[in-house]
């Protein structure tokens, strides 16, 4: 049994601009292996995807635009043909994460629908014309960080059968009366805190189902007749079940996932924005949701930069 594995130095994976990436290449065998060659080639792009709904089957499956390329080393890790002994034989290597040229800086990885950002290392053992070849592929992460100060941003809220939008003022006398109070600590958010405010139900004459938190990414892919934007959930927190108490201040609480959040983006080719929607159910069947745009961010101090 022959097998092939990249181990990297740093266990979480995660690196960020102008870090060395550092680590083996290990073949494990029972028996002496001859190979050819053994290449490593390492990719990091951005990949765009038109979305269906916006711009047709033909236009999202047959147009998709082209990759931004970030990153692009291919590197020789045998030096040549050998041959390894039976056990674990490691062959160490090195790359340094500097962005491609016409590339101004990296992306951080993002695992969206319409826009992905992803950084790979594939390795290939070439063994000859009779025996297979060995190959493996890992992914590991970059993270940016910012800095400069982001103090918070407070929003206070208050929803009212009258505030709500999208909704007829001759029905408005129709919704039971209610009202929510509630703040949010900010709407820039550092991607390594926990989202957090909170909220108050003041009065409801229908009995409250449920109140939950959705957060949403609006990815715009531009292609030559315009823009594609399409707004995706990513995740669904419940914070309160049933009818809650009046005049109860109910904490609200999440934490960002990885991969499928990242900073802010805003380019020519792309955006990656977010948003929190505010979900409250009755009981009777209305659903009341407030949506707040947010500004998310990598924070400096997470890599030890002064000044976040």
């Amino acid at each position: 049994m022959t097998s092939i594995d990249i181990r990297l130095n740093k266990p979480d994976r995660v690196y960020y601009p102008g870090e060395k990436v550092t680590g083996a290449v290990v073949i494990t065998c029972s028996k002496n292996v001859s190979y050819d060659a053994i290449r490593m080639d390492v990719k990091g792009e951005i990949r765009l995807q038109l979305s269906a709904r916006s711009v047709g089957l033909f236009e999202a499956f047959y147009s998709s635009i082209k990759p931004m390329v970030l990153l692009d080393y291919e590197l020789d890790i045998s030096q040549g043909s050998g041959k390894v002994q039976p056990g674990e034989t490691e062959f160490p290597f090195e790359f340094e994460l500097e962005p491609e040229p016409g590339q101004p800086r990296f992306y951080e990885t993002y695992h969206g629908v319409y826009v992905n950002c992803a950084y790979n290392i594939n390795v290939l053992c070439t063994r000859g014309m009779f025996s297979s070849n060995l190959e493996r592929e890992i992914e590991f992460i970059i993270e940016v960080p910012e800095s400069g100060e982001h103090p918070p941003e407070p929003v206070p809220f208050e929803i009212t059968p009258e505030t709500l939008e999208n909704v007829r003022k001759s029905s408005v006398t129709q919704i039971p009366p209610f009202k929510l109070a509630g703040k949010l600590f900010r709407t820039n958010c550092n991607l390594a805190d926990p989202f957090k405010g909170s909220i108050t139900v003041e009065k409801s004459k229908a009995a409250v189902k449920s109140i939950e938190l959705q957060l949403v990414r609006v990815e715009t892919v531009a292609y030559a007749e315009g823009q594609a934007r399409e707004a995706t959930e990513i995740q669904n927190v419940q914070v309160a079940d049933g009818d809650v108490c009046r005049d109860l201040v109910i904490p609200l609480y999440m934490v960002f996932p990885r991969l499928f959040v990242c900073p802010t983006v805003d380019t020519l080719n792309f955006k990656v924005e977010f948003e929190l929607n505010l979900v409250v159910l009755f009981a009777d069947g209305y659903m009341v949701t407030e949506n707040f745009p947010l500004h998310l961010y990598r924070g400096a101090t997470t890599i030890g930069i002064s000044g976040a």
